[in-house]
């Protein structure tokens, strides 16, 4: 491989141009941690490679295992709808995870997993070039805007990462267990329509 492990993510070698293709056949034979060994398939990414809103969830499910693609299990059509709600669909958005390979069980990824991996979203969010980030759920929302990041209290407001507007929401898959989050969410969505709206203001 082309590419290092360094502070456990995969950085690219100096000089040399990182493309889609590569970039998918690399993570394709990604060991870097046991859930690799335990995989049906894995769960890379899916959506516009050069959208302006990017979507990052936790990790895949059940059936984003079998399937190999984000979000497609209930959760996945629930985030559908949300996206629906505000004039989005997968054509539009790029959709990626911190982990590639299911959880066992659908448990949290551990942060040794997430270390081992994440430098595969980081080399996608190169690629995509996002303006904005919609972290799903606070695994996601704990790597990238802040550690002791609180869902249940900073859901909605926006944040900078690496100069980009950043917003954390409620994961699909707490709404389906807890609808009465869901008009908070509903907030939270008509918020980031007017972010994108701006954007081709």
């Amino acid at each position: 491989m082309d590419w290092i492990l360094e502070n456990g993510m995969n950085e690219p070698v100096a000089g040399t141009p990182d493309t889609w293709e590569k970039l998918k056949g690399d993570c394709a034979g990604c060991m870097n941690c046991e859930l690799g060994r335990t995989r049906t398939n894995l769960v890379f990414g899916v959506g516009n490679e050069h959208a302006d809103v990017m979507f990052i969830g936790e990790g895949p499910g059940e059936q984003e295992d079998l399937q190999g693609e984000p979000f497609v299990g209930p959760a996945g059509k629930l985030l559908d709808v949300m996206m629906e709600i505000i004039g989005l669909d997968r054509s539009q958005v790029y959709i990626a995870n911190i982990v590639k390979c299911r959880p066992p069980r659908n448990r949290d990824p551990l942060p040794d997993e997430q270390s081992a991996c994440i430098g595969w979203l980081h080399r996608q969010i190169a690629l995509v070039d996002p303006k904005i980030f919609v972290f799903l759920g606070r695994i996601a929302a704990m790597a990238f805007i802040k550690p002791d990041f609180r869902i249940t209290k900073e859901h909605g407001q926006w944040f900078d990462v690496d100069g980009r507007k950043s917003m954390a929401i409620y994961h699909p898959s707490a709404l389906l267990r807890d609808p009465s989050k869901r008009p908070e969410t509903f907030v939270d969505l008509k918020t980031l329509q007017r972010e994108i709206k701006d954007l081709h203001a």
